[in-house]
């Protein structure tokens, strides 16, 4: 079994006015808008839904509502620990929760040693009993592998069934992973690569842009028409993917955006993410003006 290819939305986690809880409201409306405009999974507690900043209570709360708010769609499911009891905890907090709906348990490269990584993977594999998806972000972490150690050490967890690679230079990595793995590959970096990671194997998206309309546009068109229809669709959206990528602010902005867009009611975030300056969120609409579909 591997995760089917496609676009794989990484949902924003809403939160109240003050930041102090989850909007489950807005929460239920983001994942029906994923399941209307044909998403084929959702990504829950990534990065991008500040899953490290909930505690087990809310990440509870945030598996219960999306379960609860489509009747179809797939869920990865992030974990945002690196040692074992830890990973294993986490997961144990929500997986009653999700029941038959999980494709994967989203686990971190914790090690730049491919032997120990394995490990890692298969006693997770072996304690939760769950496929896995391999999340290389070493931004996040601060752990950087080879991507031929990635390879092999995916190459010995039997119960992998994705990569989602997030480290840079992107489109190379992807390049490796797709020709030395039978899993499928999946890029993220809020899109930024997404033209190139398809033109080098992957199999789709895995991320948190703000208008997914887009990702879905360019990966149809990629299947459809080569390269040369997925440029021509994607460029209309990469000023607000390349716009959306601000480090820092990031998170903030596509939280306005999806604001913007009717799809959550507040745009608070928790530290480390910051609120973005006024002159960035008059140039946020300017972007979504002009990005087909978004308003």
């Amino acid at each position: 079994m591997t995760l089917d290819p496609g676009v794989w939305g990484v949902l924003a986690t809403p939160l109240t006015a003050d930041g102090s809880a989850v909007d489950t409201e807005s929460l239920a409306r983001q994942v029906r808008h994923y399941e209307s405009i044909g998403a084929t999974g959702l990504t829950v507690l990534g990065v991008f839904g500040e899953a490290a900043r909930l505690t087990p209570a809310e990440r509870r709360t945030v598996v219960e509502t999306v379960v609860a708010s489509s009747a179809r769609l797939p869920l990865v499911i992030g974990i945002s620990a690196l040692k074992l009891d830890e990973v294993v905890a986490e997961a144990a907090n929500v997986l009653p929760a999700v029941g038959s709906r999980l494709a994967g348990l989203m686990v971190q490269v914790n090690s730049s040693d491919p032997d120990a990584l394995s490990k890692h993977l298969n006693e997770v594999a072996e304690r939760t009993e769950r496929p896995l998806v391999v999340q290389d972000y070493p931004v996040i972490t601060g752990i950087s592998i080879a991507t031929a150690d990635l390879v092999a050490a995916v190459r010995a967890v039997p119960s992998a069934v994705a990569v989602k690679s997030e480290s840079s230079p992107s489109p190379p990595a992807v390049a490796e992973l797709a020709a030395g793995l039978d899993v499928p590959i999946f890029g993220g970096l809020g899109g930024t690569c997404l033209l190139d990671e398809l033109a080098v194997g992957a199999a789709g998206a895995m991320t948190g842009f703000s208008v997914p309309e887009g990702l879905l546009a360019c990966v149809a068109a990629y299947r459809s028409g080569g390269f040369e229809a997925a440029r021509e669709v994607w460029r209309d959206y990469l000023p607000l993917v390349n716009f959306e990528f601000q480090a820092g602010i990031a998170l903030g902005l596509r939280k306005r955006s999806l604001v913007l867009r009717g799809l959550i009611t507040y745009d608070a975030v928790r530290a480390p993410a910051a609120v973005p300056p006024q002159s960035m969120l008059r140039l946020l609409e300017e972007h979504l003006r002009r990005t087909p579909g978004a308003l």
